[in-house]
């Protein structure tokens, strides 16, 4: 007797269909039962939810960092608008945002999981209503103290700390085979709001504002922007039950030492472009006082932005290269370039050239822009290759969670950076120059260098394990 047995078995074609779990949309825009890893799930509706998200995160992110760089070109303003403020007072306004963002990305990192990807988002892009309003406040009155000037500056670092709540929540939304490319999107998005908020904010204060300055337009004009952020967070985002915090996870990471490395290689990229970031438009005016405004009719422009801008627009580059040649590789690169680039900036300076400064300090924009890249890419293939749990056996799962949760901490740690460079400059110009700060960044990055080549390339070649 034959046995029909084509009602017990399932073709190829049926059984991943049968095994696609079905998402489940719950009231406050949830989602249930998301699974970026099966490839129908994503292929039939998950691929679209995931871009709509990510749109949306490099939007409000893109504000936050507009936002975390306001005074840096705010200060080099407020004489024009009466304020008699001290270089230390003007470096420590300079600097207090980077302080605060920096600290702020620690407890960010656990936002997501705790609130929700979209609750989140909308949360933190209205936090930035009160430093961009509070700048509009202070900025109208020549005589608000300098503490007040201060501690509405640290409330800037709101905008730092959304970098780390929009990368953890991006995580959640992609498979492992794109994640990298839609972090690095979501992260050179951000990035490029320090150069939009430097070439717009001296547009906006000079405009039509009759040969004077309307400093308190450099808060205003961006809060109709936060508001459209907060509302399409509301409207088209989403929160994913399945995105879970990981406290344990950092508390290992922690104990790992090459945290600790990447950490201090993070300050060198990251923490150099966030840092010039800031700086940046001072030094123009510092040394070279007739370019620090370029009149455009009626309107002023300042070129700091394209500093920032060739550094964002580097980043991703830096990451492709660093698949090809190895993060290590690109890494030592970037900070040979950087001590290469200061040290002849430094030599030059006599000449008083302002292009021949600008265009170095583009190529030292450029090259921790790379150097940002690489070292990010590193991260991952350390802790599943080096790491101590690697070396004891843990499985790729588990060294990808430790790796997971070190890209949130080192990004924190490396954002310290925007408050080091500026302090550093500030500590030099007590002397009358800021040549001995400079000569102190050369030899910060020659230690960086030797520290990754040591600890990585070397190693890297020396076990054949492969570009890292």
């Amino acid at each position: 007797m034959t046995v029909d047995r084509s009602t017990e078995i399932l073709t190829n074609e049926q059984a991943p269909t049968a095994l696609v779990p079905e998402l489940e949309h719950r009231p406050g825009r949830w989602i249930a039962n998301w699974d970026a890893e099966n490839k129908d799930q994503w292929e039939a509706a998950g691929r679209s939810i995931a871009k709509r998200n990510l749109y949306w995160s490099i939007f409000a992110e893109f504000l936050g960092f507009v936002v975390w760089q306001l005074w840096s070109i705010v200060v080099v303003q407020l004489p024009a608008a009466g304020f008699k403020f001290d270089t230390n007072q003007i470096f420590w306004l300079i600097s207090i945002p980077s302080l605060v963002g920096a600290t702020l990305r620690i407890p960010y990192t656990f936002m997501v999981p705790r609130f929700g990807g979209r609750n989140w988002t909308i949360v933190s892009a209205l936090l930035l209503l009160i430093p961009t309003a509070g700048l509009a406040l202070c900025v109208s009155n020549p005589g608000t103290p300098f503490g007040v000037m201060l501690l509405v500056a640290g409330l800037a670092g709101f905008g730092g700390g959304n970098f780390a709540s929009s990368m953890a929540n991006i995580t959640f939304f992609y498979p492992a085979r794109e994640k990298g490319w839609a972090l690095g999107l979501n992260a050179a998005g951000g990035n490029l709001g320090a150069a939009v908020a430097q070439l717009v904010v001296p547009i906006a204060v000079t405009l039509l504002a009759a040969g004077t300055v309307n400093l308190p337009m450099a808060g205003l004009i961006w809060i109709p922007l936060i508001l459209i952020a907060a509302f399409g967070a509301w409207k088209y985002m989403n929160n994913l039950t399945s995105a879970k915090g990981d406290v344990a996870g950092s508390i290992a990471a922690l104990k790992e030492p090459h945290l600790w490395i990447m950490a201090f290689l993070y300050i060198g990229t990251f923490g150099s472009f966030i840092g010039f970031s800031g700086v940046f438009p001072k030094l123009i005016k510092d040394y070279f006082p007739a370019f620090s405004s370029m009149h455009l009719g009626a309107v002023v422009l300042s070129l700091a932005f394209l500093g920032p801008l060739v550094g964002s627009l580097a980043r991703p580059y830096g990451g492709r290269m660093a698949d090809r040649m190895g993060g290590a590789r690109m890494t030592v690169t970037a900070f040979a370039a950087m001590a290469v680039i200061t040290l002849t900036m430094i030599w030059t300076l006599p000449l008083k050239n302002f292009w021949l400064f600008l265009v170095l300090f583009l190529f030292l924009f450029t090259a921790s822009g790379f150097g940002n890249g690489a070292t990010y890419r590193m991260i991952p293939v350390i802790f599943a290759t080096s790491s101590r749990a690697a070396r004891s056996g843990a499985s790729a799962a588990s060294t990808a969670r430790l790796a997971s949760s070190s890209l949130g901490l080192i990004s924190a740690i490396g954002a310290y950076g925007g408050f080091v460079i500026p302090q550093v400059l500030n500590a030099s110009s007590a002397s009358g120059s800021y040549t001995p700060a400079f000569y102190g960044f050369v030899g910060a990055y020659v230690l960086m260098l030797i520290v990754c080549w040591v600890c990585y390339l070397r190693k890297a070649n020396r076990n054949a394990m492969g570009h890292i």
